[in-house]
């Protein structure tokens, strides 16, 4: 069986990282620079950076200040926000990252996760998938950071993200973003029974029970920002818990 892994989310806005709850993201949390090298010490299995204003006002991504940040992360680096084109990936991996996430952009092209996976691989396509509820059971695949709905149903859209080359779905409840309530586990579910690829679950942890439960659910990672920025859990203590609970985990290294 293969390790689940927990995953600190950073939002990235302007000149440092915010935070807030359904996607308003209007909490200062602090400069990137410094959670990156915090984390580096954590030993987190990843790191996801997205950039949530770059989609939303037309903005190529910053080329620059990801390659600055790159220098100081030691764990693989996930970078989403803005990202339009193949063309814009190559120089992103050599900046750093060693995935990239598209969402907005592939709703008007889908094709762009095909044209990315055949560049560079599956391993380097992660398709995100921000969801709001419908109603009990059904949900909507929004994009803009969450603004637009866009008629797709996830469970096929994730699917589709599958057969264009997506390595991975990012999954993001809406509804839960920062609220502390737990994950949407019937949507994680839903998801991870239409697709083979590893469903990285998002929004909502407030616990290490709820990371635990993702994973029950079928997740094969977890990605969190709130748990970690405001409470005293710890990616390390998730890791305990997933361990505890019977799920294999990356373990720290220790010097023989």
């Amino acid at each position: 069986m293969l390790k689940v892994r927990v995953i600190p989310t950073l939002l990235w806005k302007g000149v440092g990282l915010v935070k807030g709850t359904g996607f308003d993201s209007w909490r200062r949390v602090g400069p990137i620079l410094p959670a990156i090298r915090v984390y580096n010490q954590r030993e987190v299995d990843e790191l996801m950076l997205m950039d949530v204003e770059a989609t939303s006002n037309g903005m190529a991504p910053d080329i620059e200040s990801l390659a600055d940040f790159g220098q100081d992360c030691f764990v693989p680096l996930t970078y989403g926000g803005g990202i339009l084109d193949v063309a814009q990936v190559g120089p992103l991996l050599r900046s750093g990252a060693d995935k990239v996430s598209v969402n907005s952009s592939t709703y008007a092209r889908p094709s762009l996760v095909r044209d990315i996976a055949e560049k560079y691989g599956t391993q380097c396509v992660v398709a995100s998938v921000d969801v709001r509820s419908v109603s009990p059971g059904r949900w909507e695949c929004h994009s803009h950071s969450g603004s637009r709905p866009t008629g797709q149903d996830p469970v096929s859209w994730a699917r589709r993200m599958q057969e264009l080359g997506a390595g991975e779905i990012l999954l993001t409840s809406i509804d839960r973003d920062g609220t502390f309530q737990g994950y949407d586990l019937d949507l994680i579910a839903a998801v991870c029974v239409a697709v083979s690829v590893p469903v990285i679950a998002s929004g909502g942890a407030g616990s290490y029970a709820d990371i635990v439960n993702a994973m029950k659910a079928g997740a094969s990672a977890a990605a969190a920002a709130s748990i970690f920025h405001f409470t005293e859990l710890t990616p390390a203590g998730a890791k305990a818990a997933l361990a505890e609970a019977g799920f294999p985990v990356r373990l720290p290294y220790v010097e023989g």
